[in-house]
């Protein structure tokens, strides 16, 4: 029997540094552990929490079945207050787990007087237009030193550097937030670069957001015209006297090598500038009359390179009588190049430009619309030197190179820029395709999640918007530890929301217009969905309590404009967004009627609203959301829905919504339905039929009514329009649409059409909860829910997950006639296994565990079809027969591919499978019936 395991060093709230927590934004922190090991049946009843601050060791014992989010049990910490923290555990018996390691943690300034820094700016420089400013400070230590903090945030992003040193490998500080509400500052712990005596603290300020082009306005300079620094570096020497550099009028500033730098536009630098013989303008620092008060610290990851990628692939194009290098690097990411070059003369210019994808053997810019996604130098001389921009980044995977005619490969890497969120889950199968499928889905989180969740990361736009992340939520909390990251954004979602409780379409707002502000369905509806999320993932109550007037709000405002018949219909709205039929100018213009999407939202929504009210004990509010949601169902049962399940506009996305969203009023007419769904898709030659809103949903309804094979179907479907389309055509990321590029390999002509967009990647959710059976039954993952259903076409999959509680696993196989599953999972947490085809789920404890049943998918897969009582259904559910015949259609013409084979049969589907050839060609004068018709008859009898 397992021993009773020390718990982990405790995590403080939702940070993930691996070390000390600097700059915490809490004064009273919850705590966090997992227990590794524990004897069968175990079960937390109580914690000890010893806390060291100020010289003085406190012991808190707290009777607590909980491991996570456990509350402060002490007095709260100040501003710059350190502590020691370690917990230990015990059980019913008694037994008490030895200490965990200990946890460093450190408050940041938590309150506006703790700033004797000010905000400055350089006066005559670093104006819009001219080359980036660095200013700079000095600050004489008498003695040696014994900690060093700096505290610094700015308009603009700035690169910060001690005595020459950069500060932290961090990139693009502060991030992006609503700056008006409020602007975040990161905290250092800079005591390994201070020295004894002088010491010179400079900041390299870009325009970044604040200044910079912003949204696809063309707009500039937003938020201020004004680039500032506030930095506040507190040096406590061996005696205890703290000695502070404040960022005043006593700083300095001069012009960089940086001459221009914009997010989409690139970084232009001059080395000449500054070198030997060249000057570069110098001037002073004005202090701002600029409030502190909503300067915050940030519990959020820093934005850091992550990783580096290799040249794989380097050719030569000829253009404008230059010979210019391509380089791939086999991988669309986000980042930027590093560029090592020798031996040019002074003055010689260097140009990398950067592009998603090729048309010949050239980038393809057109997808960037106007963003130049240009970085160039002019080179100071023939030494060698590392070419690398700080100011900017870049989506791409392939890089033109001119001005190096000897480009060698090992020359030049593509660094990969992220939030540094921790990687928290995994899926892999037996199928290749699948497999990339999910790797481009976590790539173009990665790509993505640049200090906000953001649309895509090349073009000239990059926004927050709503829509996007209110349907990829549940799948980046299951790939990566989003907590922090998303109750950020959310923050700014609330503060940008009007009074009246309309929720910008971005986050934070760039738009600025009445359109900006209208209320439009599912994007909106993050208001209510991504802290829904959060709390189903993570188990956190306060992201509740936080967000609630926002909830309400959003939710009171779309009931306003349903009116008393309570149907959410006219007005602005995106709809199912971006579905296949929807043309390339128009993406709103989809199958899914829009006044449909918009009243199943308000009911989703306002359901929410009532679960979140009940769970913080809100009783009025809970009764009160909960009977305008039951109006709400019925009222869209009453206008949408026939007796029969059919749901207005016919179309994949409202069956889904209506499915999911518990909008139909009988179990009749649900399973009827998920009937229609599951025809419609088969109709479809098992090809998508959604955009943005019924993506996420569509598996998930097909599987709940009993049609799982048919979303298997969809899933690992090939064909334009599929999720492995872009795969089968080389996609490294999730595209923006689903023929961003089209089979013939050219370019969708759409002004919107990128190759780095993760919304249609919200599949894996239903990938890890379904193909391979690992979800949350409570929120926190306290509970599990494992039940996979097993696609026939694979042999295996496995999912695993960090979740509050430690690692959850699944892992499936079939083989010599079994079925065989291995779970694990986590002290603390219990688990309901569904075994396919058994009728009770069981219930089982923390640890591993293994299951053999007979493999009644694959039995059930080789049996032989019988033609003579079939139907054409089940001619369609039959692979390798429907893509026979579908292939005798085509090849005859009476077709031009199996999409439209199969929609010729939607009325046909219960008819014997007999007369499938009647059904594509119910007229015998038509040329191919005959051969179509014969094919029909070869398929049946073989």
């Amino acid at each position: 029997m397992a021993q009773l395991a020390a718990p982990t060093t405790p995590r403080i709230e939702h940070r993930t540094d691996q070390d000390a927590v600097l700059g915490l934004a809490a004064a009273a922190p919850r705590l966090s552990w997992t227990v590794p090991a524990a004897p069968e049946g175990w079960r937390q009843t109580s914690c000890e929490v010893e806390i060291s601050r100020a010289g003085e060791v406190t012991v808190h014992q707290v009777h607590t079945a909980d491991q996570v989010l456990v509350p402060w049990p002490a007095d709260p910490l100040s501003s710059r207050e350190q502590a020691r923290v370690r917990v230990r555990v015990s059980g019913a018996d008694g037994v008490w787990s030895n200490w965990s390691p200990a946890r460093t943690l450190e408050v940041g300034l938590l309150n506006s007087t703790d700033w004797t820094a000010r905000f400055i700016s350089p006066v005559g420089l670093g104006a819009l237009h001219m080359p980036a400013p660095v200013l700079a400070g000095r600050l004489t230590v008498p003695g040696p030193v014994r900690s060093a903090r700096l505290f610094a945030t700015a308009h603009g992003i700035y690169v910060a550097t001690l005595n020459g040193r950069p500060v932290d490998d961090s990139v693009l500080a502060p991030g992006w937030t609503s700056y008006e509400n409020r602007l975040r500052y990161h905290t250092y712990d800079v005591t390994d670069l201070v020295a004894e005596g002088e010491n010179r603290l400079e900041f390299l300020l870009g325009n970044g957001w604040y200044r910079g082009r912003l949204g696809y306005m063309l707009d500039r300079a937003l938020y201020g015209d004004r680039l500032a620094v506030l930095a506040q570096l507190e040096v406590t020497t061996t005696d205890g006297a703290v000695h502070t550099l404040n960022s005043d009028g006593s700083w300095t500033a001069r012009e960089s090598q940086v001459v221009a730098d914009d997010l989409y536009n690139g970084q232009r630098t001059d080395l000449r500038r500054g070198a030997a013989g060249v000057e570069t303008a110098t001037g002073t620092v004005e202090v701002l009359d600029l409030d502190v008060g909503t300067v915050v610290p940030t519990d959020l990851p820093v934005i850091r390179p992550l990783q580096t990628l290799a040249a794989q692939k380097v050719w030569t194009v000829a253009r404008h009588a230059q010979v210019n290098h391509v380089v791939d690097f086999g991988q669309n990411a986000v980042g930027w190049i590093r560029l090592k070059v020798r031996g040019l003369p002074a003055g010689s210019e260097v140009i990398v430009r950067h592009a998603e994808v090729l048309e010949g053997d050239e980038i393809a810019t057109v997808p960037l619309r106007s963003a130049e996604a240009t970085d160039s130098w002019i080179l100071a001389g023939p030494e060698e030197v590392v070419l690398e921009p700080r100011l900017t980044f870049h989506g791409f995977r392939y890089a033109e190179i001119r001005g190096v005619p000897d480009l060698r490969p090992e020359d030049v890497e593509l660094v990969v820029l992220g939030t540094d969120l921790r990687r928290t889950g995994w899926f892999s199968s037996s199928h290749e395709l699948l497999d990339r499928l999910h790797e481009n889905v976590v790539w173009s989180t990665r790509g993505n999640f640049i200090d906000i969740p953001t649309d895509c990361p090349q073009r000239d736009e990059r926004l927050g918007w709503t829509g996007d992340i209110q349907v990829f939520g549940p799948t980046a909390s299951f790939l990566f530890d989003t907590a922090a990251f998303l109750g950020s954004w959310l923050v700014d979602l609330a503060a940008e929301q009007l009074p009246d409780g309309s929720v910008p379409h971005v986050v934070p707002d760039v738009n600025r217009n009445e359109l900006a502000f209208t209320p439009a369905a599912a994007w909106g509806d993050a208001a209510t969905i991504v802290p829904w999320t959060l709390y189903e993932r993570t188990g956190d109550v306060g992201v509740l309590a936080r967000q609630l007037p926002s909830m309400r709000a959003w939710v009171d405002k779309i009931a306003g404009l349903a009116g008393p018949d309570r149907l959410w219909a006219g007005g602005f709205q995106y709809g199912d967004w971006l579905d296949p039929t929807a043309p390339p100018e128009e993406a709103e213009k989809a199958m899914a009627d829009p006044d449909v999407v918009a009243t199943a939202h308000l009911a989703r929504s306002a359901q929410i609203v009532a679960w979140a009210a009940e769970v913080l004990g809100l009783d009025d509010d809970a009764q009160k959301y909960a009977a305008l949601a039951a109006e709400v169902r019925e009222a869209f049962a009453e206008a949408y829905v026939s007796p029969q399940g059919r749901v207005h506009s016919d179309a994949q996305a409202v069956y889904a919504l209506a499915i999911q969203w518990d909008l139909l009023p009988t179990a009749a007419q649900r399973q009827l339905a998920g009937r229609r769904l599951a025809d419609l898709v088969r109709t479809n030659d098992f090809r998508i039929g959604t955009g943005f809103v019924g993506t996420p949903l569509v598996c998930d309804a097909l599987a709940a009514t009993g049609h799982a094979d048919v979303a298997h179907r969809l899933l690992l479907q090939t064909q334009c329009p599929s999720w492995l389309y872009p795969v089968t055509m080389g996609a490294t990321t999730i595209w923006e649409r689903w023929d961003s590029l089209r089979p013939d390999g050219s370019i969708n002509p759409g002004g919107m059409t990128s190759f780095n967009h993760y919304a249609l990647g919200a599949v894996a959710d239903w990938m890890h909860r379904s193909v391979a059976g690992l979800a949350p039954a409570e929120p926190g993952y306290r509970r599990l829910s494992i039940q996979p259903k097993p696609p026939v076409a694979l042999t295996h999959a496995q999912a695993r997950h960090l979740t509050p509680y430690g690692e959850a696993a699944v892992a499936w196989e079939r083989a010599d006639g079994e079925f065989r599953l291995s779970v694990t999972v986590p002290v603390g947490v219990q688990a309901e296994v569904h075994l396919p085809g058994a009728e009770e789920a069981m219930t089982v404890g923390h640890g591993e565990h293994h299951w053999r049943t007979p493999d009644r998918v694959t039995a059930a897969a080789t049996d032989e079809p019988d033609w003579t009582r079939a139907s054409i259904r089940d001619l369609l559910d039959d692979e390798e027969a429907w893509e026979q015949l579908a292939g005798a259609a085509v090849e005859a013409g009476i077709v031009p591919d199996a999409a439209a084979a199969a929609s010729r049969l939607l009325k046909y589907l219960d008819s014997p499978a007999a007369q499938v050839g009647f059904a594509f060609v119910p007229d015998d004068r038509f040329q191919g019936a005959s051969a179509v018709r014969q094919a029909a008859t070869r398929i049946l009898s073989a």
